[in-house]
């Protein structure tokens, strides 16, 4: 019996523009903390960072904690001060990245559907950003987290484990109190969706475009379009 359904958020259930997005983030945060360093080293810094946060295997430290930590000792600056001048970005500057994003239309329609069914609802994107700036993508989604109650929604601040880590579903799912078996991924990242949640014991629905076919076809209960998720949903009563 299925008590849980976990989405993975970008082009799940929001169609990312992922090179574009992540270019102009790069530019956008870069320039607003010139004055901390040049962006080009910025750019090193975050992604080094968040290297070794995806590789922490310490599910005693938050991955916020992992990824200030690292950042602030390896740059010599406060982590209280610096976070703080980084919230200031996602606040002010991270909602203007809105457009390199579009909505799934059905997305809102599929989550109320789950919910309304009583079952717990995750948003379960890869924990490496604040809350907040994964709550505004859930706006820009169409599914904001004030207004949907979600069982979960999984952040830096929240999570002690990362994609594909398979503690990350495992912590999802103590946190939920449900079993492996009576929940299913819905994500499109094979890598870091599938397999992982596979591995621990739960059902995958795999999001692909135009009918792709998946690289082992005995993983998956389902694969398609989000909206084809859903009418396999009303098919089994939900």
């Amino acid at each position: 019996m299925l008590k849980a359904v976990l989405f993975d958020l970008d082009d799940t259930l929001l169609k990312t523009s992922t090179d574009a997005f992540l270019r102009r983030y790069f530019v956008t945060i870069g320039q607003y903390a010139a004055e901390l360093m040049p962006p080009e080293e910025l750019l090193a810094e975050l992604q080094y960072c968040t290297k070794m946060t995806i590789q922490n295997t310490d599910t005693a430290v938050t991955n916020h904690d992992v990824f200030w930590q690292c950042f602030s000792a390896r740059n010599n600056l406060d982590p209280v001060e610096t976070e703080a001048f980084f919230d200031q970005f996602y606040r002010q500057e991270f909602p203007k990245m809105q457009s390199f994003t579009r909505p799934v239309p059905i997305a809102p329609t599929v989550v109320q559907a789950c919910l309304d069914a009583g079952l717990k609802v995750v948003i379960a994107t890869n924990p490496l950003f604040p809350a907040f700036a994964i709550e505004e993508r859930l706006r820009w989604a169409g599914v904001p987290a004030e207004e949907y109650p979600f069982a979960l929604v999984t952040t830096m601040d929240n999570m002690h484990a990362s994609k594909p880590n398979l503690a990350y579903y495992r912590e999802i799912l103590a946190a939920v109190g449900v079993e492996a078996d009576m929940a299913v991924m819905v994500g499109d990242d094979w890598k870091r969706d599938i397999l992982p949640a596979h591995a621990v014991g739960m059902h995958t629905y795999w999001i692909t475009p135009d009918n792709a076919q998946p690289p082992d076809a005995t993983i998956p209960c389902g694969y398609g379009s989000l909206a084809h998720f859903y009418d396999l949903l009303k098919l089994s009563g939900v």
